[in-house]
């Protein structure tokens, strides 16, 4: 890199100013100083030198400026052991670093929401002992460290910093969150929630559709005139307390009182800004088509240059006067010379512990093996034969026993295996490993004593077989376990032909552990070549600091060197972390002539080198850079002659070179004197590389790699480049833009699963034919050596099918200028960190570069930063894990990850799908200290990496998401029913059983009034049971006969109008725990002409969120007066309840437990059976309070279709466990028992949290054939029970009695927990098909309901992409994308059903998707609202079709379903309906022009991670909001958040804008089991949640 260089180096510096900036950086870099102090120590010393410097960047200023703990000098400090190093010089680059300072000078303003996070959740980053700079830790202490709460205010106030982050009116807010006040009490509901919300709901993304009218806002207790078409329906969302702090707006203009929804505002205007012009899209509603395929940028750069040739490496001259091959010089030199050393072995402190000679090698190995083959016996065969694969365990820092087994098993013709030495069960990639070695079908390891009785021991003593191993014999090597061969004994091994010498594993990208054979003949070659092209000589020294078990430390410090009798000093990678400079101080002792390194040894020494005077490098003719390679390492070259040119090193020493596992060396640089041409280097433009194209940078000076030649290509080699993607005819693409090498020996064999094997083998016969090469070894499982590196060329044309070779006679490929420079090797990357974003090809490493060029010195701890891809939606998405430094805050977490995010976006044009921070020392480390890049992908993909911080940006990376849908120009109505009937579809209508033909109407006219059927009954069968309650322990508490219910309702209805002086018609609200109280006052209202309101009392212990409920229903209901028990009347009046709501605006308040018994005069009878009966309020999912209006006449049409149903009749017996205050609920607790006679088993739900087998209990005690209960008593009992049923057993519950068990319930069908129950029970006898779900809503509560007759329920499968266009599409089970959905029971008699479109009203087809209208006796007659404005709701409870049957008069329901003929045949004979409930229009939300249904993003989600117990979504200003309950510990929280963005990504096509993760049993569950999303939404937006972390994705 030309330019590069210090700003210093105008005026050279005095020696002891030279020292002291030294000092400073190791100060810096082990955290003894702070960045600011280290700024102004360091101006200070250099103001009077160069005085300009000061307003430079400090992260410009000097060369050696490299953050982390490293060694002081030998004289200066006592020395202290480290590990590995901090920033790695690999990546370090001015003219980066100056790029990236630029970069982020654009993005000073930006401001981005911060993520919150509760203060318990900092504990295992280290950061609990943090005290902000500049503030006391007292103002901590009084803040939030006592409780979880989130950033304190003490934080947010003191840091200057976070300003560009956090809008200031955060700081007026209230940072300490009060506890979660939701309750899972049914009907619990968040407190306190913003006034404006009701204003907001037509505002979020999710903002109901225009369908229903409503009742007008009561939430403020005045009704508003709504000003559009549909007004606000009543919510019971209060008001909040203390809601006079600053008011923001939103992007709409809406006001909103929150600090999260100023971080949610921030976000919006992060967004708002695209930070490059979108792609351009479509949508196609099929299959993968709709996602955007990326079209190729016109003004990409484009390959130039002229035809490129074949390179060839100069001949391979073999000596004559050489050894024949490896063992034999391994013989010659034992024999001859067995004095000379061969391998010097160092301990920690740096001392020789032994050196081995040539004669103790030859020897030892001798003895070795003849153990092996002679000794070594199995049920007495012997164990191994020649060609058996042997493992070699042996640690890095005993490389002379490695050498002495090595040797030995190629004397025994035994394939030598190295590993890894496994440290614990759980070493990263040590399952892999695992596989290598089974499918190697190794039985032997050899290791050492000291190294053995290191490994992990089973309890028997023996070594512990580890995760994924084949059972292994273990034999120690040490010479006393050793035998002598016999004089004559000779092994006749074969050291030169095509058979395999040893085996060498390799890690790929993916993490998988594949071993490449070297055999025998390549392993002849490339010693030689080495020789050759390091003009390597006998007697010579080698220091080796590279791993002697693998690659270039294996090729030269074990193989070549004994091919040329040189001795090695090996110098371990733990004495390494003590003395960084010990491989300088042992080339000057030793006098070596050559070196081998990596930069990383190169960096470390340089900052090790001071006060080191006599070092002196002149005896150095080759100091080889293994990872030379790697483009970062320049900078290390360059650093490393700069400072030690003036001790002896020559400029022409340092020679890179490019290896691989599959190719060994494929080129070096060499010296001068050996024929090597002059370095060279070369600026390139990363944009072109990352679309394949090499150019030389001109205009855009930032973003620019330098690259360094590797020098010629091996003595005996051929070399070429294609084209990067090859694509196979085999059905599989496999990726390889690399460079391909022959040598004249091409045996070479991959261990791995078959299709990767044959894969290789396939690619390298269509290279070999394609380079025209005459190879004699491309059959059975030698295709051919072949080296892959990433090459930025393109090849002219693609490659055909597998079988023909290359196309055509044109064969030239075309390069830019880079290999026209003496043949020069240049290698921008390798394939192993290739990650390919859409078009672009980008090299992990270089993100690296980027990432650590962002303020490094403050923030990663020690370098460690892994770059890897994940892929998601059909692309690969860029994932940055680093580990910070322990001292590290909040605010600095946040900024750099915000920093890092725009540098590579400006950088590299690309974006950042995921970044991480996980505490220091946390990422799992490979062998050699480096982080193990595929376990922590890993990791990261299960969910276990446990991160401390988090930030997503999916908004910027995913650029492929479908096309927002356009609605076509609506086909008018007549154009779709015509087409309807020419496609043979019929409209989608189905009713139940007629009434008329089962019932003669004197009957029906008998039972016209209810309160007419309970004197009836209590006159002909005064002692015949009706209700029976019971308590948690199973036993009856109160009872109720005929004559007993019609006395006790006497009593009240006596009471109301003599202490309550109520008229007919006035409103009573009926505030009881379930039970025959209830439904006496119930009764007792009928007499005398009230109209009865059920209202769930207020729990005791949550008054200030139930009882507002109460007051609200009491006060819309306009209530004159409330009926209640003597406990909960008190209660009302309390003064808990005082602070709550404002008691002395009660109604009459009667307690009816003491009141006299006295009978009414008269009983009233209504003059029409039209007359309204009972008002029916109940809070919707949406968080609306809707009261509707029921009459005698539908009242008792209602109770008469369910006893038809469900054949109902005095002499059965039912068990109830459900809410009875609305909905149907209600009317089979009160009504139904009295209009058709049977006995009612009463269980209320809240009992089973004290006794969870009671319901079932009950059920099988009374033989209830007929049962119905909620989903959420269903879930207790499947959660509660599951591992009971055995104990249920021997008890007695038997279940067999039971013919349906029903799920009352207002939404979709929740088949897996169905499913569930219905698999969990059958072993107490419940018949499979008994468990079915009903259907009903607001305007009709009862529209679907099994019954003991008819068809069974069906089960269809839909694929759930149609359903998100409003399309049903069936498909079969199993399918990509398939919802299956359950028939919501059999339509009841009398009622009518069709399906309409939700904007024409028009009537739709057979298996068509739309609104579900309908039509019948006991539909409610309207809502109830203050003002009477019935106009309002003409449409919704008398809606007509628009086209069609224009005269019914239909009822809507406001959810989305179809009807579907089916095969089967009901009681009438007739082909059966079925009706599907897919989800209530009002939950949908409305994203991408796409209708989503929140129960499916929610089922995908809580697949996403084991520790997701529950999960709720909402909208907010179109950003979709993830709530997810954690169920495990605080610290991993957040390794939930990249999974929940993943899955929703991935199975739904949404990007997913806040995750919240909070404590189980936050999200709000009514007494139905349905989730309240809407007052979710509200305590997320009041910051009431206490959530453990907030996310913002960007």
């Amino acid at each position: 890199m030309a330019d590069r260089g210090c700003p210093l180096e105008a005026a050279p510096l005095p020696a002891e100013v030279l020292e002291s900036l030294a000092e400073l950086e190791l100060e810096l870099s082990e955290g003894d100083i702070t960045q600011k102090g280290y700024e102004k120590k360091r101006a200070k010393l250099l103001a009077r030198y160069i005085p300009l410097i000061q307003g430079v960047d400090p992260c410009l200023q000097t060369e050696n400026r490299i953050p982390g703990p490293l060694m002081t000098a030998a004289t200066s400090k006592p020395q202290k052991s480290r590990a590995t190093n901090s920033r790695d010089e690999r990546f370090r680059s001015d003219v980066h670093t100056e790029a990236v300072q630029a970069a982020l000078a654009k993005y000073k303003e930006r401001k981005m929401p911060m993520p919150s996070k509760r203060r318990s959740v900092l504990v295992h980053s280290s950061v609990e002992t943090y005290t902000p700079p500049d503030t006391s830790s007292a103002s901590e202490d009084e803040g939030s460290l006592r409780r979880p709460g989130r950033l304190t205010s003490a934080l947010l106030q003191s840091h200057s910093s976070i300003e560009p982050w956090l809008d200031r009116v955060i700081q007026g807010s209230s940072t300490s969150s009060s506890a979660s006040s939701t309750s899972s009490h049914p009907g619990g509901r968040p407190a306190a929630a913003p006034s404006t919300t009701t204003a907001l709901a037509g505002l979020t993304a999710h903002a109901h559709i225009d369908l229903h009218s409503a009742p007008p806002d009561v939430t403020t207790g005045l009704a508003e005139h709504s000003h559009y078409e549909r007004p606000q329906v009543a919510s019971v969302r209060g008001i909040p307390r203390g809601h006079g702090r600053n008011v923001l707006e939103t992007a709409d203009g809406v006001p909103v009182n929150s600090r999260v929804s100023s971080k949610i505002q921030q976000l919006l205007n992060t967004l708002k800004r695209p930070k490059r012009p979108p792609l351009k899209e479509f949508f196609v509603d099929d299959f993968e088509e709709l996602l955007e395929v990326q079209q190729p940028d016109p003004n990409q750069p484009k390959p130039e240059g002229d035809q490129m040739a074949v390179l060839k490496g100069e001949p391979l001259s073999v000596g004559t006067s050489g050894p024949s091959s490896l063992l034999a010089a391994l013989q010659l030199w034992g024999t001859t010379q067995p004095k000379a050393p061969c391998l010097t072995a160092l301990d920690t402190a740096g001392k020789a512990t032994c050196t081995l000679t040539y004669g103790k090698l030859w020897s030892r190995s001798l003895k070795l093996a003849y153990t092996l083959l002679n000794k070594l016996t199995s049920k007495n065969e012997p164990l191994l034969k020649p060609g058996d694969r042997v493992a070699l365990v042996f640690p890095n820092s005993d490389p002379v026993m490695f050498m002495v087994a090595f040797y030995g098993c190629l004397l025994a013709e035994l394939v030598p295996v190295p590993i890894e030495v496994p440290l614990t069960r759980k070493d990263a990639g040590s399952q892999q490993v695992g596989f290598l070695l089974g499918s190697c079908g190794v039985t032997l390891a050899l290791t050492t004593d000291a190294c053995q009785k290191g490994l992990p021991k089973a309890p028997t003593g023996e070594v512990a077989t580890f995760k994924g191993w084949p059972p292994l014999a273990w034999l120690v090597i040490d010479g006393k376990h050793l035998t002598k061969p016999p004089k004559d004994w000779y092994p006749l091994a074969q050291d030169t032909g095509s058979g395999t010498a040893y085996i060498e594993y390799k890690t790929s990208k993916e993490g998988s552990t594949v071993g490449v054979t070297v055999s025998h003949s390549s392993l002849l070659a490339q010693c030689r070549a080495l020789t050759q092209a390091c003009g390597y000589m006998e007697a010579e020294t080698l220091t080796n600091v590279l791993d002697f078990k693998r690659d270039a430390g294996l090729w030269h410090g074990v193989l070549t060197s004994v091919m040329n009798r040189m001795h090695v000093v090996s110098i371990p990678y733990a004495l390494m972390k003590v003395n960084p400079l010990s491989w300088i101080q042992k080339v000057c002792s030793y006098k070596a002539r050559a070196a081998l390194v990596k930069s990383r040894d190169m960096h470390w020494s340089l900052l090790a080198q001071r006060g080191q005077r006599d070092v002196c490098l002149s005896s150095l003719r080759m100091l080889i850079v293994a990872d030379g390679a790697n483009p970062w390492s320049i900078s290390s070259c360059d650093a490393f002659l700069n400072v030690f040119q003036s001790r002896g090193l020559r400029p022409e020493v340092i020679c890179p070179c490019a290896s691989s596992p599959e190719a060994l060396t494929v080129a070096i640089r060499r010296p001068p004197d050996l024929g090597g041409p002059p370095p060279r280097k070369a600026v390139l433009s990363m944009n072109g590389l990352s679309y394949g194209v090499i150019r030389v940078d001109t205009e855009e000076k930032l973003s620019v790699l330098t690259v360094q030649d590797v020098g010629q290509v091996m003595p005996g080699e051929v070399g070429c480049y294609v084209s990067y993607p090859v694509t196979l005819n085999i059905s599989v693409r496999l990726f390889c833009q690399r460079q391909f090498s022959a040598f004249h020996s091409n045996s070479h064999i991959y261990f791995g699963s078959a299709l990767e094997v044959s894969m290789i083998q396939t690619v390298v016969q269509i290279l070999s034919q394609s380079l025209r090469m005459e190879s004699p070894c491309l059959t059975g499982l030698s295709p051919g050596r072949a080296f892959w590196i990433y090459w930025a060329c393109e090849y002219d044309h693609p490659y055909p099918s597998m079988g023909r070779g290359v196309g055509g006679e044109k064969e030239h490929f075309i390069a830019d200028v880079l290999l026209s420079l003496d043949n020069l090797v240049f290698v921008v990357g390798k394939l192993d960190g290739l990650m390919v974003v859409g078009v672009r090809r980008h090299n992990a490493d270089d993100i690296v570069a980027t990432a650590l060029a962002v303020e490094p010195m403050k923030f990663v701890y020690r370098g460690r930063i892994a770059v890897f891809s994940v892929t998601v939606l059909h692309d690969d998405r860029i994932v940055l894990v680093a580990e910070q430094r322990p001292d590290a805050s909040e605010e600095d977490s946040f900024q750099w990850m915000s920093r890092v995010l725009q540098a590579i976006d400006s950088i590299h044009q690309v974006g950042v799908y995921c970044l991480a921070l996980v505490p220091a020392n946390t990422l799992p480390k490979a062998p050699l200290g480096g982080i193990h890049i595929s376990e922590t992908k890993q990791r990261f993909l299960e969910g276990m990496l446990h991160p401390c911080n988090v930030l997503m940006c999916p908004h910027t990376c995913v650029t492929n998401l479908p096309k927002p849908r356009q609605k076509q120009p609506e086909v008018g109505p007549a154009s779709m029913i015509v087409g309807n009937l020419v496609a043979g579809k019929r409209i989608a209508q189905a009713s139940g059983r007629e009434l008329a033909h089962l019932e003669d109407s004197d009957q029906a006219r008998k039972f016209l009034f209810l309160a007419d059927v309970l004197q009836w009954r209590a006159h002909t069968t005064p002692d015949h049971p009706l209700f029976l309650l019971l308590n948690a322990k199973g036993t009856v508490t109160s009872t109720a006969t005929c004559i007993q219910l019609h006395k006790r309702a006497e009593r009240v209805a006596a009471a109301l109008m003599e202490k309550g002086r109520l008229d007919a018609g006035d409103h009573v609200a009926l505030v009881y725990p379930p039970g025959v109280d209830l439904i006496a006052a119930f009764y007792g209202c009928l007499y005398c002409g009230c109209v009865p309101v059920t209202v769930r009392p207020p729990h005791p212990q949550n008054l200030g969120t139930t009882l507002p409920t109460v007051k609200m229903i009491v006060e819309v209901s306009k209530s004159a007066c409330v009926l209640s028990t003597q406990a909960i009347t008190r209660l009302l009046r309390s003064k808990e309840a005082a602070a709550a709501v404002d008691v002395r605006t009660w109604p009459t308040i009667l307690d009816t437990d003491d009141i006299p018994k006295k009978k009414v005069a008269s009983i009233f009878r209504p003059p029409s059976p039209d007359v309204l009966a009972y008002l029916d309020f109940s809070v919707s999912t949406t968080g609306i309070l809707a009261g509707v209006k029921m009459s005698h006449a539908a009242t008792s049409a209602l109770c008469r279709s369910i006893k038809l149903q469900c054949e109902l009749y005095p002499s059965r017996q039912i068990a109830i466990c459900l809410d009875p205050y609305c909905g149907l609920g209600f009317a089979l607790w009160c009504l139904c028992s009295v209009y058709s006679g049977h006995q009612s088993v009463l269980v209320p739900p809240l009992e089973l949290e004290s006794n969870v087998s009671l319901w079932l209990s009950a059920v099988s005690q009374y033989k209830a054939r007929v049962t119905f209960c909620s989903y959420s008593v269903m879930e207790m009992c499947t959660k509660g029970l599951g591992a009971q049923t055995g104990a249920l057993r021997m008890k007695g519950v038997n279940l067999s009695c039971v013919r349906t068990c029903m799920v009352v319930a207002e939404e979709r069908p929740r088949i897996s927990l169905t499913q569930s129950f219905s698999k969990l029970f059958k072993d107490l006898g419940l018949p499979a098909r008994a468990v079915s779900t009903t259907f009903g809503c607001r305007v009709n509560v009862a529209i679907c309901l099994q019954g003991t007759t008819g068809p069974d329920p069906t089960t269809v499968y839909v694929d759930m992409r149609a359903l998100r266009h409003d399309r049903v599409r069936l498909v079969e089970r199993g399918s990509p994308h398939s919802l299956p959905l359950m028939e919501s029971g059999k339509i009841l008699p009398g009622v009518k059903v069709i399906i309409a479109h939700t904007e024409t009203k028009g009537p739709l087809g057979d298996s068509h998707l739309g609104e579900i209208w309908v039509s019948s006796p006991h539909n409610a007659t309207g809502y109830y609202t203050v003002y009477g404005e019935e106009t309002l709701h003409a449409d919704h409870f008398s809606a007509r079709l628009s086209f069609g049957d224009t005269q019914t008069i239909w009822a809507r329901t406001g959810y989305l379903g179809f009807l579907r003929r089916t095969e089967l045949t009901d009681a009438s004979g007739e082909r059966h309906d079925a009706l599907y409930v897919v989800g209530s229009l009002d939950e949908t939300l409305e994203l991408r022009g796409m209708r989503y249904h929140p129960i499916d993003i929610e089922t995908s989600v809580i697949r996403a991670h084991r520790s997701i117990a529950e999960c709720a979504v909402f909208t907010w200003t179109n950003l979709l909001v993830v709530v997810v309950e954690l169920d495990g510990l605080e610290q991993d929280a957040l390794d939930l958040v990249a999974l929940v963005t993943n899955v929703v990504l991935e199975e739904h096509y949404l990007v997913v804008g806040v995750v919240v993760i909070v404590d189980p049993g936050v999200i709000p569950i009514n007494s139905r089991g349905e989730k309240q999303r809407m007052h979710l939404r509200d305590g997320f937006l009041a910051d009431q949640l206490d959530p453990i972390y907030v996310a913002y994705n960007m």
